[in-house]
């Protein structure tokens, strides 16, 4: 089965409405171009904020389900369009998460991720607006396909990644805003390796260019499709905002897992010391 999908790749400006609108036009450009499942970046609605640790942020924060969300259900219901929608979310007061909500076809709000690794470096303060998530690696049953949800400084994590695999996800989307730097040259090797380990087309975003007036972090794009080999099969600008869409045969998830048997080889039982600590 052919599932055609989109990565939206964007700066991100101070104004949230602003930045919820403009999604919603590129969102309609990737559905001219049939696109059947959309990901957003990594907190969509706002600049990557973590630059700074500056509690006027947390204005920002909404319920899941929640304004953002039921805006978005109207957007996939008239589009006909599975959604991972990337936002900051409030659980209660005070308590936020780093969430990513994924809704169906038809508009149904199917459920949520919340980002389990929370960094804390110049850059990417984000211990201060972020609890670590709590519910597990859900794997979505939409219209299209099996989907899973990883975010940014996850794919650093491969444990997550093969829990995903396990519980039968056939594309993994990995929202990112990742600089220029220390990680760059990661960028192709962990999350391609994570398709090749699991068996699953990836879908990785990243922002682009600067928001600049929350400090130097460079974002360089590079947003790729990498199917169940490994195997880039469409990337976006390192410089430039950009709607990618390719088409993921989801028949090869099942070929290449019948091939390796990486799962039926799995040795549970001798990795105890992996979670020991």
């Amino acid at each position: 089965m052919i599932v055609r999908s989109a990565l939206i790749q964007t700066t991100g400006s101070l104004d949230k409405e602003e930045n919820i609108v403009k999604h919603i036009e590129l969102i309609e450009e990737a559905a001219s171009q049939g696109s059947q499942i959309t990901c957003l970046q990594e907190l969509f609605s706002t600049p990557y904020f973590c630059q700074v640790q500056d509690a006027k942020w947390y204005s920002q924060v909404e319920p899941i389900p929640g304004p953002t969300t039921r805006r978005m259900q109207e957007v996939a219901k008239k589009h006909s369009m599975v959604l991972v929608v990337p936002l900051f979310e409030e659980e209660a007061p005070g308590i936020y998460y780093n969430s990513a909500v994924v809704i169906d076809a038809d508009g149904t709000l199917l459920g949520t991720y919340r980002k389990t690794h929370i960094p804390q470096l110049p850059g990417f303060w984000e211990k201060f607006y972020f609890r670590p998530g709590n519910l597990g690696y859900p794997v979505f049953e939409t219209r299209y396909g099996l989907v899973g949800v990883y975010l940014c400084y996850d794919r650093h994590f491969p444990e997550g990644a093969r829990i995903l695999g396990l519980q039968g996800a056939e594309i993994v989307y990995i929202p990112s805003a990742t600089s220029r730097g220390l990680s760059m040259h990661l960028w192709h090797i962990e999350q391609t390796a994570h398709a090749i380990a699991n068996g699953y087309f990836v879908g990785t975003i990243n922002r682009v260019g600067q928001e600049s007036e929350l400090g130097p972090n460079d974002y360089y794009g590079s947003s790729y499709f990498c199917d169940p080999r490994g195997q880039v099969i469409a990337q976006a600008s390192d410089s430039e905002e950009e709607v990618l869409v390719a088409d993921l045969d989801l028949d090869l998830v099942r070929e290449v897992r019948d091939a390796w048997q990486f799962y039926r080889d799995r040795r549970p039982d001798a990795y105890e010391k992996i979670v020991a600590a």
